[in-house]
């Protein structure tokens, strides 16, 4: 059988990925699916690696501002 885009639905997971997936939504709250299933969307952490980026990002533009940031523009200062 299948829907009116010529997909067929999806079928039922086995009852281990079933549990796995109940243990995954119970860690990380509901999954949203967008899509027709495609994307799968759901809270999680923020990775260590990424958070040290932003933060080097952060003070990088501080610190870029703070230097290079040349008064009012070109032609602006009298």
């Amino acid at each position: 059988m299948t829907d009116r885009l010529g997909e067929s639905p999806p079928s039922q997971p086995s009852p281990a990925v079933a549990s796995e997936m109940a243990e995954r939504e119970r860690r990380q709250g509901p999954i949203e699916d967008y899509a027709h299933g495609e994307i799968r969307s759901y809270h999680g952490i923020v990775n260590k690696w990424l958070l040290v980026v932003y933060a080097i990002l952060a003070v990088w533009g501080i610190y870029y501002l703070f230097t290079y940031w040349g008064g009012l523009g070109p032609g602006l200062a009298r």
